[in-house]
């Protein structure tokens, strides 16, 4: 206990030596336990995720960016495909289909254009409000209404894709009419529309006034008897409300609207082999493919690195290891008038290694206690931390 007391009373008065040991060691320790545990929970996240959704329809392309557009709502754009895709499954009667738009934004959030099923699909419940019913509602994840500070009834503007839309496509305001609760998912950072909001968005669906009742004449180039013919004056509604929601409409057959994806919900794993197989022709233009396969390749790489990483992080660690122990050393060696004064007040050999021996075992003890407290933060909010790295 005296050597302890000692020990002790040295280290509190070398403050700014203890807490540069101190900080030294846990950083040691702690570093690649960290890695490790995130690395770990990021494979737990994104396997999860894809194991979830069995099969996943796209066009023929790279199928890890139809994976982590379609599951992660990342800014990977595979190919376009159209709601014949949808249509496809559906007929035959092998998995329920979900189509899926993603391709906007609203204020850096993805909007995910799709129908309530994906709702039951995920597992998603409402913490207040209600789902879209119309064009121009949505509804938004956790996160979006946390970071936005929104509420039911408020709005919510898309991001036009360039500061100049030359195609005519105006922002659409959209009304929030559902909250989820939060799935600590890639969900919770995504806004939820009809297809048909993207649509609109899309510029292939629009409203006009009635031109019947316009009062500027700059807006009409012409009123004869029933033929009214509009200026390009005429406005286009940025906003979708239930007074000029019948003046919206579509041009062209919706079937070939575009879709990002479908995700296929199979009935039985014998349905889902069969609608695979049926994907497999040298003149097919989609492809069907297992998410999980794809992200459990993507983690295989990149374990591949964790294991190059991980053994710099040790070599790292052996040198500072050994740099502590040349400074601990070298603190001996600039107290050996010290020791030697202890010696003489006759304190044999022993008692001294106790007391240079509990000034490391103090400081190392606070290094691990130190290391543990960030380890049980860390782990407190690995969902969070993983979603701030790897879900934008």
């Amino acid at each position: 206990m005296d050597s302890l007391y000692l020990a002790w009373r040295y280290i509190v008065f070398n403050r700014i030596k203890t807490l540069t040991l101190i900080t030294c060691i846990t950083l040691i320790c702690f570093l690649p336990l960290a890695l490790k545990t995130l690395l770990s929970v990021s494979e737990q996240q994104l396997l999860a995720r894809a194991a979830a959704t069995e099969l996943l329809v796209g066009a023929k392309g790279n199928p890890l960016d139809l994976a982590m557009n379609s599951l992660y709502f990342s800014n990977e754009q595979p190919d376009l495909i159209t709601m014949q895709a949808s249509e496809r499954v559906y007929n035959s009667s092998l998995a329920l289909p979900i189509p899926l738009y993603v391709r906007f934004q609203a204020r850096e959030h993805p909007i995910v254009g799709t129908s309530v099923d994906y709702f039951d699909f995920r597992g998603l419940t409402l913490a207040s409000g209600r789902h879209f019913a119309m064009l121009g509602e949505c509804v938004i994840g956790a996160d979006v209404a946390k970071k936005l500070n929104l509420n039911i009834g408020d709005k919510l503007l898309s991001s036009p894709k360039t500061l100049f839309d030359l195609g005519g496509i105006y922002p659409l305001q959209m009304t929030v009419t559902g909250v989820l609760k939060k799935s600590h998912s890639a969900d919770d950072n995504a806004v939820f529309v009809d297809l048909k909001t993207t649509w609109v968005i899309e510029g292939l669906g629009h409203g006009h006034q009635d031109v019947e009742k316009i009062t500027d004449k700059q807006s009409i180039l012409s009123n004869k008897e029933k033929l009214v013919t509009a200026s390009a004056k005429i406005k286009q509604y940025a906003e979708i409300t239930t007074k000029n929601l019948e003046s919206f409409h579509f041009h062209g057959d919706p079937s070939v609207y575009p879709i990002s994806a479908v995700i296929a919900a199979p009935i039985d794993a014998k349905s889902a082999t069969i609608l695979m197989g049926r994907y497999l022709g040298k003149k097919e233009r989609q492809q069907i493919i297992r998410p999980q396969s794809v992200i459990q390749e993507l983690l295989n790489n990149i374990f591949q690195i964790k294991d190059f990483i991980d053994a710099i992080i040790w070599i790292v660690s052996g040198a500072m290891i050994l740099a502590l122990l040349l400074v601990f050393n070298l603190s001996f060696r600039l107290r050996q008038k010290e020791i030697d004064a202890i010696f003489h007040f006759g304190c044999n050999r022993l008692t001294i290694f106790q007391l240079m021996a509990s000034e490391i075992l103090i400081i190392t003890l606070f290094s691990g206690i130190l290391c543990g407290l960030g380890l049980l933060l860390l782990q407190q909010y690995q969902t969070v931390i993983f979603n701030f790295l790897f879900i934008k």
